[in-house]
C-alpha cells in the first residue's frame, strides 16, 4: 500500500493542482495525506457509514476536508468539478465504466488520476491468498477487470494519458482532458 500512496502523491503534487475532488474516496485516507499538504480537498463516496468514517477522520486530524454521500452518476460538474479529480479502486465496482469515465472527464479541470486493480494480477495474488478461491480470485464486487494495458486504451477514449505507474498490484494514471 505504501507504493501506491506514495505514487499517488508524487502524480498529485506534480499537477500543481490546489484542489482535488476525490470520487469515491472512502475513509478519506488520500484525500487527508493531500489536505496535510495545503490542497483544497473534498471527497464523494456512495456509503453513508465510509463518509461518516471519513468526517470523523478528519476532525481528528483537524483537516478541513468536505465529504459527502453521492454515487459517480449523482456528480455535476457545476459543483463536483476540480483542478484534480481522483477516481481510486471505484472503476472495477461500476456497472457502466463509459458512463463514469463520461462523468469523470466532465468533472476534471483539467486533470485526473484514475486506478484500478491489474489484472490478471489482482486475481493470482488473491489466489495465492487463498481469498476468493470459488470466484477465481475475483474480490467481490470488482464488476470490471482490466490490464495496463487495456486499461490505459479505455482511459484514451476520452482522456490524454500522460503518466502511468504500477505500484504492485494496481494500475494508476495521470490524465488530462482533451
Amino acid at each position: 500500500m505504501s507504493g501506491f500512496l506514495s505514487e499517488l502523491e508524487r502524480l498529485a503534487i506534480g499537477t500543481g493542482a490546489r484542489e482535488v475532488h476525490e470520487v469515491g474516496c472512502g475513509e478519506g485516507e488520500l484525500l487527508l495525506r493531500l489536505a496535510r499538504r495545503g490542497v483544497r480537498a473534498r471527497g464523494s463516496d456512495i456509503s453513508e457509514d465510509v463518509i461518516d468514517e471519513a468526517r470523523r477522520r478528519a476532525s481528528a486530524a483537524r483537516l478541513d476536508v468536505a465529504f459527502r454521500v453521492a454515487s459517480i452518476e449523482a456528480l455535476d460538474p457545476r459543483e463536483d468539478s476540480a483542478e484534480l479529480i481522483l477516481c481510486c479502486e471505484v472503476m472495477e465496482h461500476v456497472g457502466d465504466p463509459n458512463a463514469a469515465l463520461e462523468i469523470l472527464t466532465r468533472l476534471a479541470s483539467p486533470w485526473a488520476i484514475v486506478s484500478v486493480p491489474r489484472e490478471p494480477l489482482w486475481r493470482v495474488l488473491n489466489l495465492g491468498r487463498l481469498k476468493y478461491v470459488r470466484e477465481l480470485g475475483n474480490t467481490p464486487g470488482h464488476l470490471q477487470h482490466w490490464s495496463l494495458p487495456s486499461f490505459v486504451r479505455f482511459l484514451e477514449q476520452r482522456l490524454e494519458v500522460v503518466a502511468v505507474r504500477s505500484p504492485m498490484p494496481w494500475t494508476m494514471a495521470l490524465c488530462r482532458t482533451q
